[in-house]
Parts: structure tokens; C-alpha cells; sequence
């Protein structure tokens, strides 16, 4: 919660003093620890602890209450009791603190009593103005020489460094702290938000994309605060800086009931939708907290990747194998060397090297062929980076090839990563190469991922820069669907009535007809002309195929006659409590794939566009990606690539290839839909189906479910 505040959040991250209220002298207590971190970080300000109990707490004078203190604090540190932590935060604000972070557990994370204790922390902050972090949380610090602040209970402050951390778990923020210091990671910032009831990741965002320290952002999440508001503010943050983030609970733990196709597939797809918020937003998700720090540290060195191609320089070809492995699963290139380079090495190279890509110069080179080979690869405008993998021998020792590297490094600006592969300790020269600029990793499957990520962020900052799309349409017609829908109280729009609505917004439809009995639906088959469709029409189902609600390929009249008498018993023997409104009669569609196209709403991300492989098998197959409204043209695009089923609508085997263009456009004109109608909370085309280029697309079915009016039920 900020409020009345600055962006940077000086309050919390450049505190001129704090007060912590529970600072203690007892072995193994939080106060004790966390006051003697404040002291021991070489905090610049003035601190003050505060507890009746004690004189003096780690040697500095102790004060009984916040009344008593010689001069306000700017930030309180809470450790008391939860019951206490609300009259602690007024007792703060009269004392004119503008910040507290509450280190004390006992809220919403156990239940109703606790949340209600929560409130009333965050009343009396809001109050007083005043930002708040927590509770349950770890703590803040900030690594600024200037500023000195270690506001945790960590065993020990990691050093100062350019990445700054966002943790919505305290313990395992404290471990991956320790683990950073092992690996040679330094960090700018730290906070642990704990129950997020003030300052959550958004607001945290902001603050770090404006902190000159910080070069690269990492997120530990379980869920997001407000995902719509997440989405925002990332995506303003990755045009400066990247951010990496691990979202934990990606498997499904359970799934709601809803009326449609996209809901049902929207509810336990929910894992999909922090992918889409990440894709959409410029944020690189990573799968496990190694994975977390592999990115981070090569984003800390500032090295940029102009493009995808790589070299592989090695002198082992094991792990020069397993690198160019790791390099295609990552979407790099691996190209051939130009022919005057190849010339170049082979003359000075061992004769039984490898001079390809991977370039493996055998064990028997020295640290000056490193040096010389290096620089030579590094110099080809065909290559946008090289990674070395270098394994001591008997005639090169892991000193010599470290500093070989490093004087390679410093003639170029293009990124050159290491890997030291060996048996003995190599982390000395692992830690000198990384002071020269060169992230140095174990092993190489682990450099490569670096090169991805910085592969993934300059494609992110290189895409087209493209506005949403507006689209003119009807929206008198759409007005008057929804007016109707709404006047008699209907909740769920079947084809028939749902049709209007898509049409108003550019959704073509074949030629159709309702009818009432068959003579009524003989007549429209004449008009519509064979063959024909001919459908249920009914409020109460929702997969006609399940009840023999379909029959397709109608020839003539005697065909429609026998499919209507057949669909009449088989709908009614399987759904008889089922209101049928009639039976649809329509032109029959040619030829094309089927897709699904969606809308779903979330609370916390707002409308959401669902794409994927149509049909009757959707939802067993999931092969669906989501996106949230509005969708970009660039969008799109990445929704129908992404999917697992896109080489079947770009062609294959001699098929002609789909109209991705038609459909590209189908999404955004759903997404504009989402946008501009929020009465429509979920909502099916299923199947779409895509014609070969040129020839567009055509929704054969659709289904609308409108927020309910106080008497729903009603269909019209």
C-alpha cells in the first residue's frame, strides 16, 4: 500500500532513521538478530530500538515506548505480537513515520481471526499514510553503500551487486540468499512481502525500474496481486529492464463448472495465464530457482545478444555436444563459420580439429590458442556471441585459459560466456573472469540458458511496436442483442441469438435459418440451398454433439426430413429437460480447420482471449493458449504460432496453408468484443472454421453466457 508516496519508495529503501519495535537481547529471537543486522550493515542513518523489557539491545540505548525516542522515526520495523502490531503501526504514525515493515506473523496466513487482525493493520496504515510491507515477512535491505540497511533477520547481508529480489516467501527468500552468496551473486534490493496486504510486486516495479542500481528484477511468485495491473506495470519495466520471475503451483489444483468450452478451459488452464501476462509483458519465466540465477547472472554482467547466432568454442567434444544440444532447445543458431575463418583457424589449428560450430580445437591447444581462436571467431559480423567451453589439461591450466578468455573479452563488446569443465576447483578463475566481464557457469547446458535469456530480451525489445487494432462495427446491433438479452432477463445466448452480436463485430456465419417443425426447416433448406446443417436450438446445452444434437452433410430434403426425426428423439431421450427452441438450418461450410476462439473474465485479470484446436476433443486435448484483452496484431500472431497444432494450419503434406492472416484479425476483433462488452463474461466460438488462404474464416457455432440480471434463467 503507498500511499501519498513517491514511486522510489524512499521511505522503506532510504529510511534516514527506523525504529524496531521488539528489538531484543534474547538468544535466538528475531528482534535480537534483526537489530544486530541493522547495526552490523553499517546502517547511515540512525536506529533506535524499542522494547520495555531491555536498557540497551546489541549496546545501543534501549527505549521503552516510541514516545519516548529523542526524534521521529522515518520507518518503524515491527516485531511484536499480532494482536499488538495495529496499535504499533498508530503509535508509528503519530510518530510520524512514514513506512513500517511488519516482521510478525499471526494474520490472514492462519485463518479468519488473523485476517481480521490484518484489516486492522492496514486501516490504521492507511490512516496515517503510511507505506507498509507485510506482515509475515523476511524483511528489506538495500546493498547501497549510502544507505547501508540490512532490515531482515538473514544470517548474513549478501554482498552489494545490480539485481534486486521480490519474494512472496520469507524462508525461501532467506535461502536463496545464502545460495547467491555461494554462486557469486550479488543484489541491489531485497523485500519480502509476505501477505502482500500493502506493497505488493506492482508498486515494487515501479520503484526498481527508477533505482540507478538496479540492472535486472527477479520475482518469486504465487500468485499476482492484481494481474491486470501486473501486466502494466511490467511491461513498462522490460523496455529498460528484464525481469525474470519463477511462479510457483503450476499444476492444477482444481477446476469450477462453467457453461462453456473457454471457461471450463480457462479455470484449469490457469497456469497458462501467468504465461500469457509474462509473454505479453516482456517477462521471462523460468522453471526452477537455479534456472532463476543462471539468468540473472549473465543479465548482471550488461552483456546484450544482437541476435541469435552462437559459436561453440571447446577443446572436448562431450561438451561441446551437449552445448549445441542445449543451444537449439533454446532457440539459438548455431552457423556455419565463413569460409575465409575457416581458413584463418585451420591453418594454425591441430590438424584433427573440428573447425565447424561446434568448434572443438582437441585437447592438445593451449591457452594462447584460445586467445587467438577467440578472437578471430569473435570478429565475423555472422556471429552474434560465442560461448567457450574450456577444460584444463596437463599442457593448460585453468588460470592461463581463464586469463586467454578474458583478454579475448576485452576486444569486443559482444558477449563471450565461459564454462570451466573440470574435476579440480576452478572457482578462483571462475570468480576472475566474471571481474573481467564474463558470467562463468559449471556446466554448459547452464551457459547456454544464459545466451537464451539474453537472446529472448533483445527479440522482446526488437518486436514490432504495433497499437491495438479498432476495428470498426455495429454497435447499434450489438446494443440491441444485449437489450433484448437483457430485458427478459436471459443469462446464456445460444447460436441463434448469439449471432447477432458476432456479426455486429465483423464474426462472419453462413446463411441459417431457425425453424419450428420440419416443413418450416424443409422450406429453409430450399432457401439456404443443399447441403445444409441442421442443429439443436436449445439455451440448456451446451455440446450439441453429446446429446445428437448435429447432422451434418444434409444432401436434399428427405436427408433433412430423416435428421430431424432421428436429432428430435436423440436430444430429447438424452436431454429432456432440455427447452428446445427449434432446430437450426444452415449452409453447410467447406472444407477448412477447426478452431476454438474465446472470452473469459477474471477477477484478477480482467478479459481474457482463449485460442486453440476446436472441435469436439478441446477439452481433452487443451491445446489452447490464452492472452489478455486487448490483444496487439503482434499478439496475435504468437497466440496461432504457439500452439502446438500450428503446423497443421500453416500446411502441411500438400495441404494449402490456412488463412492466418483472417484469423489473426478474428482474434482481435473477439478481443475488441471483450474490451468494449464487459455484460459478456464467457463466450464460445467453437468450431471456427479456417478456410484456406484467401478464402477467410466462418463460426459455425457460438455461445454467449452474460452476467446474470437480478432474474436470470431466461433465454431469448
Amino acid at each position: 500500500m503507498v500511499v501519498g508516496r513517491s514511486p522510489e519508495l524512499d521511505e522503506l529503501f532510504r529510511p534516514t532513521s527506523v525504529a524496531v519495535v521488539g528489538a531484543s537481547n534474547r538468544p535466538g529471537k528475531v528482534g535480537t538478530s534483526l537489530f544486530r543486522n541493522v547495526i552490523a550493515a553499517g546502517f547511515q542513518g540512525v536506529a533506535h530500538p524499542v522494547n520495555p523489557s531491555w536498557k540497551s539491545v546489541s549496546g545501543v540505548r534501549c527505549y521503552p515506548d516510541l514516545q519516548s525516542l529523542p526524534d521521529p522515526p522515518e520507518l518503524g520495523i515491527v516485531i511484536v505480537p499480532a494482536p499488538q502490531v495495529a496499535g504499533t503501526i498508530d503509535e508509528l504514525g503519530r510518530a510520524g513515520a512514514k513506512g513500517a515493515i511488519v516482521i510478525s506473523a499471526g494474520f490472514r496466513e492462519i485463518g479468519d481471526a488473523g485476517a481480521a487482525l490484518e484489516n486492522e493493520v492496514v486501516a490504521r496504515a492507511r490512516r496515517h499514510g503510511m507505506s507498509l510491507v507485510g506482515p509475515n515477512c523476511f524483511g528489506v535491505f538495500n546493498t547501497d553503500p549510502s544507505v547501508g540497511l540490512n532490515a531482515t533477520f538473514s544470517e548474513s547481508l549478501p554482498s552489494p551487486g545490480n539485481i534486486a529480489f521480490v519474494s512472496q516467501s520469507g524462508a525461501l527468500g532467506a535461502g536463496i540468499l545464502k545460495y547467491a552468496a555461494s554462486e557469486r551473486i550479488g543484489f541491489s534490493r531485497f523485500v519480502s512481502v509476505g501477505n502482500r496486504a500493502g506493497v505488493d510486486e506492482n508498486d515494487l516495479l515501479a520503484a526498481l525500474d527508477r533505482d540507478p542500481r538496479t540492472r535486472v528484477i527477479l520475482l518469486y511468485v504465487e500468485s499476482l496481486a492484481n494481474g491486470r495491473r501486473f501486466l502494466e506495470a511490467a511491461r513498462d519495466v522490460t523496455e529498460h529492464k528484464p525481469v525474470l520471475v519463477i511462479k510457483s503451483g503450476r499444476t492444477t489444483a482444481g477446476e469450477r463448472a462453467a457453461k462453456s468450452h473457454t471457461g471450463s478451459l480457462a479455470q484449469s488452464g490457469r497456469d497458462q495465464l501467468y504465461d500469457a501476462v509474462f509473454a505479453q509483458s516482456g517477462v521471462q519465466r523460468v522453471d526452477s530457482l537455479a534456472g532463476l540465477f543462471r539468468l540473472a547472472k549473465i543479465f548482471s554482467s550488461g552483456l546484450a545478444l544482437g541476435g541469435p547466432r552462437l559459436v561453440i568454442l571447446t577443446n572436448s567434444g562431450g561438451p561441446g555436444i551437449v552445448a549445441a544440444d542445449a543451444a537449439v532447445r533454446q532457440g539459438l543458431e548455431l552457423p556455419f563459420l565463413p569460409e575465409a575463418v575457416r581458413s584463418a583457424l585451420t591453418s594454425r589449428l591441430p590438424t584433427i580439429a573440428a573447425v565447424a560450430n561446434p568448434l572443438d580445437m582437441t585437447a592438445d591447444v593451449g591457452a594462447d590458442d584460445y586467445r587467438r581462436t577467440l578472437e578471430t571467431l569473435i570478429e565475423s559480423p555472422g556471429l552474434d556471441g560465442a560461448l567457450v567451453i574450456a577444460t584444463p589439461t596437463g599442457t593448460m591450466t585453468g588460470e592461463s585459459v581463464a586469463r586467454a578468455i578474458a583478454d579475448a573479452r576485452a576486444t569486443t563488446r559482444k558477449p563471450i560466456v565461459a564454462c570451466l569443465f573440470g574435476v579440480t576447483d576452478l572457482s578462483e578463475e571462475a570468480t576472475y573472469l566474471e571481474s573481467q566481464g564474463v558470467p562463468t557457469y559449471t556446466f554448459p547446458e547452464e551457459a547456454v540458458e544464459g545466451l537464451g535469456g539474453l537472446a529472448r530480451y533483445r527479440a522482446w525489445l526488437d518486436r514490432p511496436h504495433l497499437p491495438v487494432r479498432t476495428f470498426a462495427v455495429d454497435r447499434a446491433a450489438a446494443s440491441a442483442v444485449l437489450s433484448r438479452a437483457q430485458s427478459v432477463g436471459a443469462t446464456v445466448l445460444p447460436e441463434y441469438a448469439a449471432r447477432g452480436l458476432l456479426e455486429a463485430y465483423g464474426i462472419p456465419f453462413p446463411r441459417s435459418a431457425l425453424a419450428r417443425d420440419v416443413e418450416e426447416a424443409v422450406r429453409a433448406g430450399d432457401g439456404i440451398g443443399f447441403p445444409v446443417v441442421l442443429k439443436v436450438a436449445s439455451p440448456d446445452i451446451s455440446h450439441k454433439t453429446d446429446v445428437g444434437g448435429v447432422a451434418v452433410n444434409l444432401r436434399n430434403a428427405a436427408e433433412l426430413r430423416g435428421a430431424w426425426e432421428r436429432m428430435d428423439r436423440s436430444v430429447r431421450a438424452a436431454a429432456p429437460s432440455a427447452r428446445i427452441d427449434g432446430f437450426e438450418v444452415e449452409a453447410q461450410v467447406p472444407a477448412g480447420k477447426e478452431v476454438l476462439l474465446g472470452i473469459q473474465r477474471d477477477p484478477s485479470f480482467g478479459p481474457i482471449v482463449v485460442f486453440g484446436m476446436g472441435g469436439i476433443y478441446v477439452e481433452a486435448l487443451r491445446d489452447v493458449t490464452f492472452r489478455l484483452a486487448p490483444v496487439r496484431p503482434l499478439s496475435a500472431q504468437h497466440m496461432i504460432e504457439s500452439i502446438r497444432a500450428y503446423p497443421l494450419l500453416r500446411g502441411v503434406r500438400g495441404e494449402p496453408a490456412s488463412d492466418l492472416a483472417a484469423l489473426g484479425e478474428a482474434i482481435e476483433r473477439i478481443s475488441q468484443l471483450a474490451v468494449e462488452r464487459p455484460e459478456v463474461v464467457e463466450l464460445d466460438l467453437n468450431p471456427l472454421i479456417v478456410r484456406p488462404a484467401g478464402h477467410g474464416v466462418t463460426a459455425v457455432d457460438a455461445r454467449i453466457v452474460l452476467a446474470p440480471p437480478s432474474d436470470s434463467g431466461t433465454t431469448v
